[in-house]
């Protein structure tokens, strides 16, 4: 390791690193599809399962904004903020953001996780809202007024205006391996949610970068703030990326495989009855972290349990559409693509209090939108 390429990749002004780290040197993508229920009033008056059609992609530019708030202190970490912001890109999008989808309804899944059935359906009757609703793409991504609840909702609400952060990294002045490692995130060296401090640790970089001379033997470890979690990646191959050749690290099968499969997933298993006392593999539930009922997911519940499949019909997991990967340069460190994939889920089931949902048989991870970015 040259002292030049050590010093290049410290994060401090004047480095190729930092000019790198600061703004993102592409534009940078957001894909959206989501899940149109075919038949809604089947569901509701039979109890049939919901077939779903996707529709999308959605795409929208996102971080454009150079970080803001960079702030360095003497323990050789550096501080910012990530501003939240989404453009829509109609040239590359299979549709228009006024489009109309048929989707579960976000307030009614909420209030069946979050209060007495009892009481639940009374506020669902008396605003005469039912398990779907129909929205424009704008309005189920970033927000809509709900007429149950009187309050916007939306599955990104609220972004746009908004940060991620603030985040404390190493800048590797004082050590290179720990170049772009997480120190802190919202001012803490852990995350609240998970009531256990192996779940609760913050490890490695946030993935757009990680620490030069990649050993190929070792995972990369990243946090990510959408799953609440860290996570890691193992090396896959190499790649020809543009005449570049980078180093492919795949988000494994175990990341959100069931304690049963797993051990160390059980402190993530908060939700014993959606994931079947812990043995339902590829859900998250992150509602200690989001403050609402969501589980996350692989899209098309990839790498999931058997059962996600049978309640919804429509979904076809593919590992070449549907994996995470990071496609890092191994000198440098840096990445230069990167493909995370998600899934939004709620949760609804039987109730003989809530009248729309007395036909339904089973408790259903319902599929609302998946992105890649």
């Amino acid at each position: 390791m040259t002292a030049s390429l050590v010093l290049e990749a410290v994060l401090e002004k004047g480095t190729t690193a930092y000019e790198n780290w600061i703004s993102a040197g592409a534009p940078v993508y957001r894909q959206f599809w989501l899940f149109d229920v075919q038949n809604p009033d089947e569901v509701v008056a039979n109890g049939s399962i919901p077939q779903l059609q996707q529709r999308g992609p959605y795409t929208y530019r996102t971080r454009y904004i150079p970080k803001q708030n960079i702030t360095f202190s003497e323990n050789h970490t550096v501080s910012f903020v990530l501003p939240a912001e989404a453009v829509f890109e109609p040239s590359l999008s299979h549709g228009f953001e006024e489009d109309k989808v048929t989707s579960l309804n976000l307030a009614v899944a909420g209030v069946y996780n979050l209060i007495d059935h009892a009481w639940a359906n009374m506020f669902i009757e008396s605003s005469k809202s039912s398990l779907f609703l129909r929205r424009t793409v704008r309005e189920l991504l970033w927000g809509y007024t709900d007429p149950m609840l009187k309050r916007t909702l939306g599955v990104f609400y609220p972004y746009n205006n908004t940060y991620d952060g603030p985040y404390g990294v190493f800048t590797g002045k004082d050590d290179i391996n720990k170049v772009s490692m997480i120190d802190t995130w919202n001012n803490q060296p852990t995350v609240p949610y998970w009531n256990n401090s192996y779940c609760n640790m913050i490890n490695g970089t946030d993935g757009s970068s990680f620490p030069p001379f990649l050993d190929k033997k070792k995972a990369l470890y990243f946090f990510s703030s959408d799953i609440c979690r860290s996570v890691s990646a193992d090396y896959d191959g190499s790649v020809d990326l543009k005449g570049i050749t980078v180093y492919r690290y795949m988000l494994p099968e175990q990341t959100f495989a069931s304690p049963t499969v797993n051990p160390d997933n059980k402190c993530f298993c908060t939700n014993y009855e959606a994931t079947k006392n812990c043995t339902l593999a590829g859900v998250l539930d992150i509602k200690s972290c989001k403050g609402f009922p969501v589980f996350i997911s692989l899209p098309h519940f990839l790498h999931g349990s058997p059962e996600l499949l049978d309640t919804v019909h429509g979904l076809n997991p593919n590992p070449e559409e549907h994996s995470t990967y990071l496609d890092v340069e191994p000198i440098t460190g840096f990445t230069l693509r990167f493909a995370k994939r998600l899934q939004i889920n709620m949760m609804y089931g039987p109730s003989k209090e809530i009248k729309i949902l007395n036909k339904v048989k089973e408790n259903t991870v319902f599929p609302i939108v998946w992105s890649s970015f």
